[in-house]
C-alpha cells in the first residue's frame, strides 16, 4: 500500500525507553532501501545511550528534547534535522511539557542496537 494514516499503523512501547513509543509507518518489507518510523516521547521521557549500526536521519515534528550525539549534547525542537551516524553513540530525553515527535529515515539493513548505560530518563 502506498497511502495510509498514521492511525492505522500500530504503535508499540520501546525497549529501555522511557514513557516512548515507536510505530513502523514503512516498513522494509514497503520500501526497497529505507524504513520510516514515528518516535513519541512524553514529557520525562527519553531513550537511554545506545548504538546503532545504521545510520538515522532524523526530522523533529514537535516537542523539545535533549540529544546527545558522540560527546556532543544539543536541544532540538520542531523543524529541526538530525543525523545520527551508524555506530556513533546517541540518547534523547524530552525537555518540554508535551510529546517530543520525531520521524526517523533509516537503511534496509541489519541493525543492532547495543545499550551503553542503564536509563537515567
Amino acid at each position: 500500500m502506498s497511502v495510509k494514516h498514521v492511525t492505522d499503523v500500530s504503535t508499540v512501547v520501546v525497549p529501555n525507553g522511557v514513557k516512548t513509543t515507536k510505530q513502523v509507518l514503512i516498513s522494509a518489507e514497503e520500501g526497497p532501501h529505507f524504513a520510516m518510523r514515528r518516535f513519541v516521547m512524553e514529557p520525562g521521557g527519553g531513550m537511554p545511550r545506545h548504538t546503532n549500526t545504521v545510520e538515522h536521519e532524523q526530522y523533529v515534528l514537535g516537542g523539545k528534547a535533549r540529544i546527545g550525539i558522540g560527546d556532543e549534547v544539543f536541544e532540538v525542537q520542531k523543524g529541526d534535522v538530525i543525523f545520527i551516524p551508524a555506530d556513533v553513540p546517541h540518547w534523547y530525553q524530552n525537555i518540554g511539557n508535551e510529546p517530543f515527535e520525531f520521524l526517523c529515515i533509516v537503511p534496509n539493513l541489519p541493525d543492532t542496537t547495543t545499550l551503553l548505560e542503564e536509563s537515567s530518563c
